[in-house]
C-alpha cells in the first residue's frame, strides 16, 4: 500500500493544495494503518474490508489513543479510500462506514482582560525585538487569528488605513477588523523595524525574525512563553491562548455568535459555541458570588 499512499498524498498536495502538515499528519495516520495489515499479511488495497478497518479501530482504543487521535486516523483512512473508490481502482470503500469515536470538546484556557492587558504590556519598545513583538501580540488579540495565519501574513494583507487583515486559509478567505491600539503597533513596527530585521534580506512576510527570515510557530511560541513567565502569569499559555480569549471577551462583551465564527474562520458555529458555554460559566459564578439568595 506504499505507492498509493505516495500517490494519496501526492493528490492533496496537487490537487487539494493541502499544508504539509496536514500531508505529514495523512501520511503519518495511514502508514499505521499499513504496518497493522501488513502484520495480518494484508499488501494489497483490494485485499482490504471493512472487518480490517473496523478491527484497526478497535486495536487503536485498546491501546488506548486519545479519541481525537481516533478520529483523526479515521478521517485520514475514509479520505484515502473514497479516493481510490472514485478512481474505480477499488469496487467498494471499505471504510464507508467507520465511524469515530464522540471527542469531548474542552474548555480552552483563557486569559483575563487584565492578564491579557499585563501580557501586552510587555515588550519592551525601546528595542527593535520589542516593538515588533508588541505589534504580534497586539494584532493577535485584536483578530483572533490562529499564529498559523499571523506568521503568514504578508505586507499586503494589512490594510491599515481601513483597519483590517485579510485571511486566506485553503479556498476560504476572510477579512478581519482591528482596533487603533493594534494599528499603531504595527505601524511602528512596519515603519521602525521590520526593515532593521529583514537586514538585506527580501520577504513578503509581515513578521521578521531575528535571522532576517520569516517568524516561525516556534519562535512566536518561544516569544509568547517568554512574556507570560514576564508578566508573572502562571496560566499554561498556548499560541491558541489569545485566540481563544478573543473570542471569550467579544462574547462578554455583547457580540454575537455568528460575527465571532465569521471573525475567527470557523466553517461550524458548533466549533465556536464552546466559547459560549465559558461566558455562560462566568455569567453563572458572578450570578453566585453576587445574588444574595445564589
Amino acid at each position: 500500500m506504499k505507492c498509493e499512499i505516495e500517490e494519496f498524498i501526492g493528490y492533496l498536495h496537487n490537487t487539494r493544495g493541502t499544508s504539509f502538515n496536514t500531508e505529514i499528519s495523512y501520511e503519518r495516520d495511514l502508514c499505521k494503518l499499513e504496518q497493522f495489515l501488513k502484520d495480518k499479511g494484508i499488501r494489497r488495497i483490494r485485499q482490504v474490508t471493512e472487518a480490517e478497518l473496523n478491527s484497526y479501530v478497535t486495536y487503536l482504543e485498546r491501546e488506548e489513543f486519545a479519541a481525537s487521535s481516533i478520529s483523526r486516523s479515521i478521517a485520514s483512512i475514509r479520505a484515502f479510500f473514497q479516493y481510490f473508490f472514485n478512481q474505480g481502482l477499488i469496487p467498494k470503500n471499505p471504510a464507508d462506514t467507520l465511524k469515530a469515536p464522540k471527542v469531548e470538546k474542552k474548555i480552552p484556557e483563557i486569559l483575563s482582560v487584565e492578564e491579557v492587558d499585563l501580557l501586552l504590556a510587555q515588550p519592551d519598545e525601546k528595542t527593535i525585538k520589542g516593538i515588533r513583538d508588541k505589534a504580534m501580540l497586539e494584532l493577535l488579540y485584536a483578530t483572533g487569528i490562529r499564529v498559523s495565519e499571523l506568521i503568514h501574513l504578508s505586507v499586503r494583507d494589512v490594510n491599515l488605513k481601513l483597519n483590517y487583515i485579510s485571511c486566506s486559509s485553503m479556498e476560504k478567505s476572510r477579512a478581519v477588523p482591528f482596533g487603533n491600539t493594534a494599528k499603531k503597533a504595527v505601524e511602528t513596527y512596519v515603519e521602525q523595524a521590520r526593515d532593521v530585521l529583514l537586514k538585506e534580506n527580501d520577504s513578503p512576510n509581515l513578521f521578521i525574525n531575528c535571522n532576517g527570515t520569516a517568524m516561525s510557530r516556534q519562535g512566536f511560541w518561544k516569544i509568547l512563553k517568554y512574556y507570560a513567565k514576564l508578566a508573572g502569569i502562571e496560566k499554561e499559555i498556548t499560541p491558541h491562548t489569545l485566540r481563544h480569549s478573543f473570542a471569550v471577551h467579544l462574547l462578554q462583551n455583547g457580540a454575537d455568535l455568528r460575527s465571532v465564527q465569521e471573525m475567527l474562520g470557523h466553517s461550524d458555529i458548533s466549533t465556536t459555541q464552546i466559547y459560549l458555554s465559558l461566558n455562560t460559566n462566568r455569567i453563572r459564578n458572578v450570578y453566585k458570588k453576587a445574588h444574595p439568595r445564589s
